[in-house]
This record gives structure tokens, C-alpha cells and sequence, in this order.
């Protein structure tokens, strides 16, 4: 945990193989330790045999402690993510198992407004949901010793880690512009302002009827917004007809416009779509879309949605996004 004297502070990442994720955090100054082991996970004080072979729902993880004065987490995560393929599920490198997907697990509730910032930051470079998962650190167990500093002790041992990326220069994270122009509303306006079914869907992750809702064939050309904070998210051009009974498209007008949350609520995993600002319930997304266009169908309810016609754009402050409406 973090103390006020030292800045002596924790996270915990998982990006597959912890042998190469261990060396190339040692690395960066400003990281005080790093720690091999075994994280959030079902069995107490697993051994790697267990984590391999009895699906024990851990990860491998590395235990880092950093001087805070010295970098901070943004930047410490920054590293993190140009060793990771971070949309992969399961797999880094040459490993495959649940023991190998991507994670990041805090102890301090403090952490969360920069893992989050960085995180909606990565998701911009990429057309697919990342399936890094953020969640607060339930158990981390050490791993034996023979997996400490392991490539230190088997200096030719396998590793997936790129560590020339260790000299890529930190970039400044910028502010969305986004947040900046759009702003989610009160609780009690957001109630006031919206249908029993709009609340439903948007506050409350309901789902609406299929092929019995507003705009699952509506085929005129504009954009399509958050109906709680008029954040634009997706344009008529990238709509198209998948036969699910819900308005479909194939991408977002920005990628910041949205972001992702791992849903099990049906005992099968998925992928929410959220607004970013107005942090509504928009929909799914599922990786069943036209290939030609990226593959992904963003699967979206109709009642957390406004259309804006392409005519009334420009009066009602969406002009900008005339140029992309073409």
C-alpha cells in the first residue's frame, strides 16, 4: 500500500509468461522490486503445476513496487502495454491458457482514475475491445524460487518480452476532447430526462426487446448519440442490417466515444459497450460483423440511443462530424 512518507507504492500486471515481465520491469527506474507469483485465482497458495494443469483461475503476475517521486503509475503502465498484445484473450506470445491473459490488479482505490486513463488511452490504437482486465487485487502468491529473476539465472531461458521497447520515450496522455465538450448529467436528471425503458437500459444494463424497438431498421443517414450526455457514438455509414433485431454497426464514430467491460452476467463471458462520458449501458460487441469491415458487430439497444439527422447536425453542434458523414 501506499504510505505518505516514502511513496513507496504497488501494482500488480499480468502479461503472460511472468519470467520476461519480471526482467523488463527490473529494468525501469524508479522500480524498487518486482516479484514473480500467482494472482486472483481460487486455490490457496497454488503451486505452478496447479496453475498449469488444475485451471485455479490465477494469472501469472509480477508484484512491482516503485518509487512513486520517481515514475509514476501512468507511466509505469505505459511500459506495460508495449509489452503486451493487449485484444489477445489468453495468449501472450507463444503461451495459451487463462494463466497467460492480461491484468491489472490495484490495491488502492486511489489508482484507479490513472489505470483507467491509460487504458482508455491504448484502447484508441485498436479496433477490437482490449481484454486487459482491470479488477482490484483479491490474493497474490508468491511462485516458487526457481522463478525468481529467472532469465538472470537462465540468461538464454524463453521470453516473449520485446526489451527494446524499454527506450521508447513516455508520452504525455492528452485530455479526451470528448469529456471536455459532453458531460453526464445529475442522477436525478438523468431519471427525470429519460423513459422507465431508457433508465432501464442505460442505468440499469436492461436489454430491450429485438426487432420491437426504434431504430433496429432505420436506414436514414446521421448520427446516432448517447440519449444521456448527446456524446456521438456511432454514424448511420457504419450501420448495417445483421439480422439480430438491434441496431448493428461496425465501429464507433471515435474510438474514445466508448469503452469496455468484461459482462458474465448470462454465465457466458461478453463485451459491454459503454459511453465514455455518460458511462450509459449501450450494448455488446461480438466479433461476428462483416469481415471485409473489421469483423466486429457493435450490437447496441435502441433506447440508449438519439438520432440526429445528417440536415440537423450542424444546428444542433454535431457540424464537426459533417466531413466524416460524406
Amino acid at each position: 500500500m501506499k504510505t505518505k512518507k516514502d511513496k513507496i507504492s504497488e501494482i500488480w500486471l499480468a502479461g503472460g509468461c511472468f519470467w520476461g515481465v519480471e526482467a523488463y520491469f527490473s529494468k525501469i527506474e524508479g522500480v524498487i522490486d518486482t516479484v514473480s507469483g500467482y494472482a486472483n485465482g481460487d486455490l490457496e497458495n497454488p503451486s505452478y503445476e496447479d496453475v498449469c494443469r488444475k485451471e485455479t483461475g490465477h494469472a501469472e503476475a509480477v508484484y512491482i513496487t516503485y518509487d512513486a517521486k520517481a515514475i509514476s503509475l501512468e507511466s509505469l503502465l505505459q511500459y506495460y502495454f508495449r509489452i503486451i498484445d493487449p485484444v489477445a484473450i489468453n495468449k501472450q506470445g507463444g503461451d495459451i491458457g487463462s494463466q497467460y491473459r492480461t491484468g491489472i490488479y490495484y490495491n488502492d482505490d486511489s489508482d484507479l482514475k490513472a489505470i483507467k486513463r491509460v487504458v482508455d488511452f491504448e484502447q484508441k490504437r485498436h479496433r477490437k475491445p482490449m481484454a486487459v482486465e482491470v479488477e482490484k487485487l483479491n490474493v497474490f502468491y508468491t511462485a516458487e524460487e526457481y522463478h525468481q529473476d529467472y532469465l538472470i539465472k537462465n540468461p538464454n531461458g524463453y521470453c516473449h518480452v520485446n526489451f527494446s521497447r524499454l527506450n521508447e520515450p513516455i508520452v504525455k496522455i492528452p485530455d479526451s476532447e470528448i469529456k471536455k465538450e459532453y458531460q453526464k448529467p445529475s442522477d436525478v436528471s438523468i431519471k427525470n430526462m429519460l423513459t422507465p425503458e431508457q433508465y432501464a437500459v442505460t442505468q440499469e444494463n436492461a436489454t430491450e426487446k429485438p426487432f420491437k424497438n426504434e431504430f433496429f431498421d432505420h436506414k436514414e443517414p446521421g448520427i446516432y448519440v448517447d440519449i444521456v450526455s448527446g456524446e456521438p457514438l456511432f454514424s448511420s455509414k457504419d450501420k448495417f442490417d445483421s439480422g439480430c433485431g438491434w441496431p448493428s454497426f461496425t465501429e464507433p464514430i471515435k474510438a474514445e466515444g466508448v469503452t469496455y467491460e468484461k459482462d458474465i452476467s448470462l454465465s457466458r463471458e461478453r463485451t459491454e459497450v459503454r459511453s465514455n462520458v455518460g458511462d450509459s449501458h449501450l450494448g455488446h460487441v461480438f466479433e461476428d460483423g462483416p469481415k471485409a469491415l473489421g469483423g466486429l458487430r457493435y450490437c447496441i439497444n435502441s433506447a440508449a440511443l438519439k438520432f440526429i439527422h445528417k440536415d440537423n447536425m450542424k444546428k444542433m453542434g454535431y457540424g464537426y462530424l459533417l466531413e466524416d458523414e460524406k
